[in-house]
């Protein structure tokens, strides 16, 4: 299963962007073996300033068809580490070919973007800036394949 994150804004290079190469380097090492990975960054930019909803449509045209699309948005479900695991694992099971997660820009993601997902996942009650998002979502995403793989991560 392919994994997209695709999100609003241009990672510039610096701390946050050397993280995540990192963490996707070793996701796609560790989910070779599970059927998990590559991952890719699509980023989207809304140079015109229209907004959350023209956000949601850059983001719309960036997730594959057909993809299971997973928004990071604070009002989503808080998971733990291996839960999360298990919940890839299950679409991954269920043929699910493509999984894409969305993150919106400073604004959050529009209302209706967010309802259109499969499933919100959030990192916590606080507000994270969207760059932050990026990072604690490769090192999970890396963490979730340690943990299917039998890694030391949270045996399950």
């Amino acid at each position: 299963m392919k994994v997209h994150i695709c999100a609003v804004g241009r990672l510039r290079a610096g701390p946050e962007k050397t993280l995540i190469d990192d963490y996707a380097k070793r996701f796609d090492r560790t989910g070779r073996g599970l059927s998990l990975g590559p991952v890719s960054l699509l980023e989207v930019d809304d140079r015109k300033g229209g907004g959350m909803a023209a956000e949601a449509s850059l983001l719309r045209r960036a997730v594959p068809q057909g993809a299971v699309i997973c928004a990071l948005d604070e009002r989503g479900t808080v998971e733990t580490s291996p839960k999360f695991a298990r919940r890839i694992e299950g679409w991954r099971d269920a043929g699910r070919s493509d999984l894409a997660f969305i993150i919106g820009g400073a604004d959050g993601i529009d209302p209706a973007l967010r309802d259109e997902a499969d499933h919100l996942l959030s990192f916590g009650a606080m507000v994270w800036p969207h760059m932050m998002v990026r990072v604690m979502l490769a090192e999970q995403l890396y963490r979730a394949a340690s943990i299917l793989s039998g890694g030391p991560y949270h045996r399950v």
